[in-house]
């Protein structure tokens, strides 16, 4: 009983710090957008072949090192250290890199991930000379994460994370802090789980640097004074996509190696519009092959997601563990986008 009590108060501790979470950015009107209110929208950018595949419906099933961005809580799932890396030709010609390393220990599971993702060498260009100046640049922003799970009981878990963020666009960057919270409950009924998360929440960056630095006459009426005072142009600060997972998954079929496992997802960002995410796993000859499909952003107008597909493969090699996922995401308005993931287990 106590158990179950304990288990009541940490979920009512997440639903509560979800309103005050939710609270910061309920202040625009229904009829404004939100979209391309936030810093460090990288951070918005899908991990892992497995969930994109999924539609990005995995708060309550992920269980592999790519739940470090996910839901860390997911990490009590791990059996045994596992390495992930993943590669992605994102919009754009933007790459995305993505590795991350988790280990169960006797007191929980720890782990930790590194996203980066970097521009193609870009020509600058300025009012001045439209055609281009000669110099180019580019433009990365990366996300450290260090994360802490564990199962509290047999059927409830909580991991949190705290990770560092910098953006960096020719010889100018900002920095940041964010942290994350997750919890994940196996319910009774036929194995059915719930996960919940918030991630991004933390502080506000803005952009510093050399290129912000100018030269200015302070008083361009009078002819006598200094015309060449050095100067900073200050930007504003802009909050991290802060986000909250509300997921649900479980088994709908399950026979002599097969198995069909269904997922939802309903998200709520400081940047968007709520949307719901939705996707299926189809498990065969004991999971050695793994077939996937979802849909991202469903109910948000003028989603520029569509469909998504995927699958994997997953084999031992003696002591190692190795799959590999694979996975296409679909878009309305941009070319689709191909992600490969390589995860072995130790």
């Amino acid at each position: 009983m106590r158990g179950h009590r304990s288990i009541a108060a940490t979920l009512w501790l997440l639903v509560l710090t979800a309103g005050v979470a939710q609270a910061q950015f309920a202040s625009e009107t229904r009829t404004v957008t939100r979209a391309g209110t936030a810093a460090a929208e990288f951070l918005s950018i899908p991990i892992g072949a497995r969930a994109t595949a999924m539609g990005s419906a995995v708060s309550a099933t992920i269980d592999d090192p790519t739940a470090i961005y996910w839901n860390p809580a997911g990490l009590t799932g791990l059996t045994r250290g596992t390495f992930t890396a993943e590669y992605a030709q994102w919009l754009a010609d933007i790459s995305v890199n993505y590795v991350a390393v988790a280990t169960p220990l006797g007191a929980g599971t720890v782990g930790l991930g590194v996203t980066a993702v970097r521009t193609p060498e870009m020509e600058e260009t300025t009012v001045e000379q439209q055609e281009g100046t000669g110099r180019t640049f580019t433009a990365a922003s990366y996300a450290v994460t260090l994360s802490y799970a564990r199962a509290l009981t047999d059927r409830f878990s909580i991991g949190g994370s705290v990770k560092f963020i910098t953006e960096r666009i020719s010889y100018s960057t900002a920095s940041g802090l964010a942290l994350d919270i997750g919890t994940l409950f196996v319910t009774p009924f036929r194995g059915i789980r719930l996960g919940a998360a918030i991630t991004n929440f933390g502080t506000k960056m803005r952009m510093r640097g050399d290129d912000l630095l100018t030269i200015v006459d302070i008083d361009p009426n009078n002819r006598g004074n200094n015309t060449s005072n050095r100067a900073e142009l200050r930007t504003d600060p802009f909050d991290l996509p802060l986000t909250m997972r509300i997921g649900l998954a479980g088994e709908v079929w399950q026979r002599d190696g097969y198995r069909l496992t269904l997922a939802l997802d309903a998200l709520s960002p400081s940047n968007s519009s709520q949307y719901v995410n939705v996707g299926a796993e189809l498990g065969l000859l004991g999971d050695l092959i793994l077939l996937r499909g979802g849909y991202s952003e469903l109910f948000l107008t003028d989603s520029a997601h569509t469909f998504s597909l995927g699958g994997g493969l997953r084999y031992r090699f003696g002591a190692f563990h190795v799959t590999f996922d694979y996975a296409y995401e679909g878009w309305r308005y941009f070319n689709g986008v191909n992600r490969f993931t390589l995860m072995v287990g130790f």
